[in-house]
């Protein structure tokens, strides 16, 4: 018998899709209620062969506590609270979905994209609350869209969804990615600026799409906004703690970009008297660019899917981590 824990979801959870898949005789799956800590995490998993997670905290201390584990499954695309080194070393794979939602996010950052510069926001809450006439104070400062800059802040698969969709609107488009090589550039015409300063300086319009690691928490700061346009708008549909928040919000006070639209922030969820819920400049979505029926559906059985393999001695599609694969747990 395999045990599958899963430490994000609630005890009474329905998961009735990931059930339906691991509706089989030699594998139990256990949910031990949301983990907020490592010593929680490592207390439901310590006997665990499988664990489903969200975005609980996977540390050195839970692999080296639960000698039994084979993997951690990944709801989506982010591996940030799992320290992949330590899976790594204890021979644990760390597995997620980097195809998921491409799409859907793509279709987000531009939508946050076209509510910024169509002042979408501000004519809705103004027509309903102050009248037609009140509108006027949105008409000036609004670009065409068509022939203006959109800069991405790293080339992975969302940004170059969002590139496409840009395209057919007749954007320049311009991107920062010292990984990604020349030959995907061109494939989608798209410009490579050779720095974060000169991305922010060129752009009417920055779309970060950041993984978060060491490497790239807080890189956008006070620096990039103050290169940017005065404007130019900022959206993030990444992870919010590659941007350091307080000096997007004094850049936003200080005039230095013209607004932002932001599905993700430092703290999740966003308190409601946060700065960026009293400014009429900002747009806010609660971290739902992902989100779509059909999609969500889809992972849920993905996961059950992967689960299933692993309990059964098999590797899945996606390991995070594969260099573990020559030394895995078994």
């Amino acid at each position: 018998m395999r045990t599958i824990v899963h430490t994000g979801a609630t005890p009474d959870a329905p998961l009735a899709i990931e059930r339906s898949v691991l509706d089989v005789p030699d594998v139990q799956l256990i949910l031990r209620g949301r983990c907020q800590t490592p010593a929680e995490v490592l207390a439901a998993v310590q006997d665990a062969d499988v664990a489903l997670c969200f975005g609980e905290p996977y540390t050195e201390a839970v692999f080296a506590g639960a000698p039994r584990l084979l993997a951690v499954v990944r709801y989506g695309i982010g591996v940030d609270t799992i320290d992949l080194e330590a899976a790594t070393r204890h021979g644990v794979m760390a597995v997620n979905f980097p195809d998921f939602c491409i799409r859907e996010v793509a279709n987000h950052a531009l939508a946050l994209l076209l509510t910024c510069a169509r002042r979408i926001m501000q004519h809705d809450r103004t027509i309903r609350n102050e009248g037609w006439a009140a509108t006027r104070r949105y008409r000036s400062q609004v670009g065409t869209i068509h022939d203006e800059t959109l800069g991405l802040i790293a080339f992975g698969h969302i940004a170059q969804a969002l590139a496409v969709r840009a395209r057919s609107m007749e954007m320049r488009l311009l991107a920062y990615d010292p990984f990604v090589d020349d030959k995907v550039f061109e494939q989608y015409g798209v410009e490579r600026a050779n720095s974060l300063t000169e991305l922010a300086a060129a752009s009417d319009y920055v779309s970060c799409h950041l993984p978060l690691s060491p490497q790239t928490r807080g890189m956008i700061d006070r620096s990039f906004f103050e290169a940017m346009k005065p404007t130019a708008f900022f959206i993030n549909t990444s992870r919010g703690a590659v941007v350091v928040e307080r000096d997007l919000v004094a850049a936003l006070q200080a005039g230095e970009l013209a607004g932002a639209g932001l599905d993700v922030f430092e703290t999740e969820p966003i308190a409601p008297d946060h700065p960026l819920c009293a400014m009429d400049s900002v747009v806010l979505t609660p971290h739902c660019a992902s989100f779509a029926d059909r999609t969500f559906d889809a992972l849920y059985r993905r996961v059950g899917t992967a689960a299933l393999t692993i309990a059964r001695g098999g590797v899945p599609e996606f390991v995070a981590n594969r260099e573990v694969l020559s030394h895995r747990r078994r």
